[in-house]
């Protein structure tokens, strides 16, 4: 399984113009429906004047979490296109809102498309697209005295550590890993005497 994903450093904008019609758009790095939820009521109360305030968004390392929303736009022309876009440049935590100011000329089905996917296009062109890594979690318990025997383990894998809770001579430690590279790091746990799984 692959272990990467692609998303977006930070907030990024973009602008298209389409016979008169402004079209303004802002991509969000998001993780939640909350998060989505509260920028599109952002970009929605600031623009209130807008006609539309069209959106689509990606959740999930798995891309399986998504949305269009044509925001009263004919349906298919506004949310569609915006999340074609994300899919094109494989992108997930991703939310991109599309605010129309109408300019008195109506642009019909394959024109609303084409602008609504050219201004999603003009925000993640201006976007900086990162690559992170799906991690996983695993928790430990060992006596003080294997410490180092831990640590040089921790030194070997590379996991980052999360926390390391002393309870009289015991350690619990919770460390955080590409999800690509835990199996050999439990294998490694597992084997080593006096070093007890918790959970994953």
């Amino acid at each position: 399984m692959d272990d990467t994903f692609r998303t977006i450093a930070s907030a990024s904008e973009g602008t298209y113009t389409e016979r008169r019609s402004k079209f303004l758009a802002f991509a969000f790095p998001v993780k939640t429906e909350d998060e989505v939820k509260q920028h599109v009521a952002a970009i929605q109360k600031k623009y209130y004047d807008a006609r539309h305030a069209c959106y689509a968004y990606m959740l999930g390392a798995d891309r399986t979490r998504f949305r269009a929303n044509d925001n009263g736009e004919p349906s298919g022309t506004a949310g569609k296109p915006i999340l074609g876009q994300i899919n094109s440049y494989e992108l997930t935590d991703i939310l991109i809102v599309v605010v129309r100011y109408f300019g008195g000329i109506k642009l019909g089905t394959s024109g609303l498309i084409q602008a609504y996917r050219q201004a999603a296009i003009e925000a993640l062109e201006a976007a900086q697209i990162i690559e992170k890594t799906i991690d996983a979690t695993i928790r430990i318990s060992f006596q003080f005295p294997m410490m180092n025997t831990v640590m040089k383990i921790v030194k070997d894998h590379s996991p980052q550590i999360i926390s390391q809770d002393y309870e009289g001579n015991g350690c619990i430690m919770t460390l955080s890993i590409r999800s690509g590279l835990l199996p050999a790091l439990k294998s490694k746990f597992e084997s080593t005497y006096g070093i007890n799984i918790i959970t994953e």
